[in-house]
């Protein structure tokens, strides 16, 4: 059996202007996620497809790799910098979104708003 390889329609990334430098987490994590609505799309796209293989437990460390990964072959070796610091805010619109993915993804207190 062949194994299916899942394409991912990536977009230019796009990052906030420096002037968000000073601004927390959460700041800066809704600047880039207005300029970059595609990425939580497409990390709906890969946790549904774990979902649907049966996956109990989903890292979303893995899914960035993943779409580094693709961003990476879209992009004929463009750097795809995403912000580790945004993974707990898109697992919490994962979840806030598809309620039904909670039991997916494990999440803690936010440290820093």
């Amino acid at each position: 059996m062949v194994p299916v390889q899942m394409e991912l329609s990536i977009a230019p990334l796009r990052h906030p202007g420096p002037g968000i430098a000073g601004a927390s987490i959460q700041e800066r994590f809704e600047a880039f996620h207005q300029l970059n609505p595609w990425i939580l799309v497409q990390l709906e796209s890969l946790t549904a497809d774990c979902a649907k293989r049966g996956l109990r437990r989903i890292g979303i460390g893995m899914l960035f790799e993943v779409l580094r990964w693709q961003y990476g072959r879209a992009t004929s070796g463009e750097p795809f910098k995403l912000n580790n610091d945004f993974r707990s805010r898109y697992v919490r619109l994962l979840v806030q979104r598809h309620p039904e993915w909670a039991a997916l993804f494990e999440t803690r207190e936010l440290r820093t708003p």
